[in-house]
C-alpha cells in the first residue's frame, strides 16, 4: 500500500466531508419558494438530509483521523478556518449547493474507505 502523508489524508477528507454537510445545511435552510423542484418534495428533503448526515459522520471520522495523526492545533485550525473558507469560497461559488452535495457526498462516501485503510 502507497504510504501517504497524513496531513493530505486529513485536509482533502476533511474538505469534501464537511463542504457536504455544509451544502445540506444551506439547502434546508432555503425558503419553500427558493428551494429547487428536486427537494421541494418530502423524499428529496430526506434525500438531502441523508447526504448531508453521511457527510457529517465522514467528517467527524476525518476530524478523529487527524486529532490522532497529527498534532492538535493543525486539525483544530483546518476545521475553524480553511475548511468553511474553502466552501464558501471555492465550492458554493463555483458549484452551487446542489452541484457541490452530489459531488462532496460522492467524494465524501469514497473518502470513508481512504480514512479507514490509513488509520
Amino acid at each position: 500500500m502507497p504510504l501517504i502523508d497524513p496531513i493530505i489524508i486529513f485536509v482533502v477528507t476533511g474538505m469534501v466531508s464537511m463542504s457536504g454537510a455544509l451544502c445540506a445545511g444551506a439547502i434546508n435552510k432555503l425558503s419553500d419558494e427558493d428551494k429547487p423542484e428536486f427537494a421541494s418534495t418530502r423524499e428529496g428533503m430526506t434525500k438531502i438530509v441523508l447526504a448531508g448526515n453521511l457527510a457529517a459522520v465522514a467528517f467527524i471520522f476525518a476530524a478523529a483521523y487527524g486529532f490522532s495523526h497529527l498534532d492538535w492545533w493543525i486539525p483544530l485550525i483546518c476545521m475553524f478556518i480553511t475548511f468553511p473558507v474553502f466552501h464558501f469560497i471555492v465550492v458554493q461559488q463555483m458549484l452551487g449547493n446542489i452541484k457541490g452535495l452530489v459531488i462532496m457526498s460522492v467524494l465524501s462516501l469514497a473518502s470513508l474507505p481512504v480514512l479507514y485503510l490509513y488509520w
